[in-house]
């Protein structure tokens, strides 16, 4: 069973935006930090960025200054905005707790970013 329901992916010209969310099932978000990862033609597990209990955000280098993360004040639903999108960014986006043993393909079924030139 699902963990967490990642949602909101599309597909994209370059320079456009998206906005992604992530729904906890059975749980809120108020106990652990949260952070949205992605998993490319590479396959590599991507830190993309990091929302902490204590309000402090990170920023992968590849996003800085184009993506922002939130979460409603329920801490039911992060989120994921997304602008300026690149090609580069093309990925399945997975939400997940840094803290968990798993990060990509493991909670949730992610959703996927397309992003063409």
């Amino acid at each position: 069973e699902v963990v967490v329901v990642e949602s909101g992916g599309g597909s994209v010209q370059a320079g456009g935006s998206l906005r992604l969310s992530c729904t906890a099932n059975g749980f809120t978000f108020d106990s652990y930090d949260m952070s949205w990862y992605r998993q490319g033609p590479g396959n590599e597990c991507e830190l993309v960025s990091s929302l902490r209990i204590d309000g402090t955000t990170f920023y992968g280098d590849p996003v800085k200054d184009r993506f922002t993360i939130s979460q409603d004040n329920a801490k039911k639903t992060m989120f994921l905005q997304m602008n300026g999108l690149k090609p580069e960014d093309t990925g399945v986006y997975y939400c997940a707790s840094p803290g968990w043993m798993e990060h990509c393909a493991y909670w949730g079924r992610g959703t996927q970013v397309s992003v063409s030139s």
